[in-house]
């Protein structure tokens, strides 16, 4: 679906890393910082896609085609910074869960 926000993934099974997060009230970087990671993000090998969903909560899914995929992209050097970055000043909690997705089935209207 042409200008979706809904990643287009391969079929099952491939792997989904989940970023639950609740931001703190520094704003300063934040979103340059988060296309940057997006943008480099989409350069590893084994990325498939991204998916948002921004307020209070604030939920991102990456997914990869492997665990080991997923797994080089949080041990990039440029990466480790960020995630270092958030846990300093963005971020007042998170979690993330590497999940492997084994049914993939939706709709599309059109």
């Amino acid at each position: 679906m042409p200008g979706s926000p809904l990643a287009s993934t391969p079929p099952p099974p491939y792997t989904a890393v989940i970023f639950t997060s609740v931001r703190t009230r520094d704003e300063a970087g934040y979103e340059e910082t988060s296309a940057r990671m997006e943008e480099l993000a989409a350069q590893q090998p084994g990325y498939l896609g991204i998916e948002h969903a921004r307020s209070d909560l604030s939920i991102t899914v990456s997914y990869w085609a492997t665990p080991d995929a997923a797994r080089a992209w949080k041990a990039v050097a440029e990466h480790l910074l960020a995630q270092r970055t958030g846990r300093e000043r963005w971020y007042a909690a998170y979690r993330v869960r590497i999940a492997t997705v084994e049914r993939d089935y939706g709709f599309e209207a059109g």
